[in-house]
C-alpha cells in the first residue's frame, strides 16, 4: 500500500461461505470475501487483518536487486567463503522472463538472474536457489562436487523438495 493511506475496500458478502476469508488487489481496490453471517464488528476486523496480511505479502513481492545482491553476498561468506572473488557474480537480479527455471548463471559474465516466482516463497528457499547459481561460478556443471558445495547450506534438501512440490502442484517439469 502506497504511504499510509487506506485502499479502497469492497466487501462481498457470501451464503455459501461459512468460515473463510479471502482478499485481493483489484487494480486500486481490495476485494474482501466474508460469510454473510459475519456482524459489522467481525467484517471490520477482518478488513483490517486481510489488509494487512495483503500489505505483508506484498512487502514480499517488493524484494529489491540489491536485497539479493546483499542476501548473496551473505551467502558467499556463509557457504563459499574459501572460493574468494571467483564466488562472486558481477550482477543479481530478479527477472521475469523465467518461466521454466527458478534461477540461471553464466559463468562466462558472472551474471546470476533470479525468476520472479522465487520472489513469494519462504527465504530459506530463496537462498538455497541463490546458493546453487552462486555455485555454478565455481562448478558450472551438476557434478558431484557441485552438489557437495550447495550441500554446505543446512537446507537444501528441504528446499529441492519445497521447488519440487511447487512445480508438480503447477505441472510443470523440475528444474535443476
Amino acid at each position: 500500500m502506497a504511504g499510509t493511506r487506506k485502499p479502497v475496500v469492497e466487501v462481498r458478502r457470501s451464503q455459501r461461505r461459512r468460515r473463510t476469508v479471502s482478499a485481493y488487489r483489484d487494480g486500486e481496490r481490495v476485494v474482501v470475501l466474508i460469510p454473510d453471517q459475519f456482524s459489522r464488528a467481525e467484517e471490520s476486523e477482518w478488513v483490517d487483518r486481510m489488509l494487512a496480511r495483503l500489505a505483508a505479502r506484498e512487502g514480499r513481492l517488493a524484494r529489491s536487486d540489491d536485497e539479493l545482491v546483499a542476501r548473496a553476498n551473505r551467502l558467499i561468506d556463509l557457504y563459499l567463503g574459501g572460493y574468494g572473488v571467483k564466488a562472486v557474480p558481477a550482477s543479481v537480479r530478479w527477472v521475469t522472463n523465467q518461466n521454466g527455471r527458478w534461477g540461471s548463471c553464466t559463468p562466462a559474465d558472472r551474471s546470476i538472474r533470479i525468476s520472479h516466482r522465487v520472489q513469494d516463497m519462504p527465504d530459506w528457499v530463496i537462498d538455497y536457489v541463490l546458493l546453487h547459481e552462486l555455485t555454478h561460478l565455481i562448478v558450472p556443471s551438476h557434478n558431484a562436487r557441485f552438489w557437495a558445495l550447495v550441500g554446505r547450506y543446512p537446507k537444501s534438501e528441504r528446499a529441492r523438495g519445497y521447488l519440487e512440490g511447487v512445480a508438480a502442484a503447477s505441472c510443470t517439469p523440475v528444474p535443476t
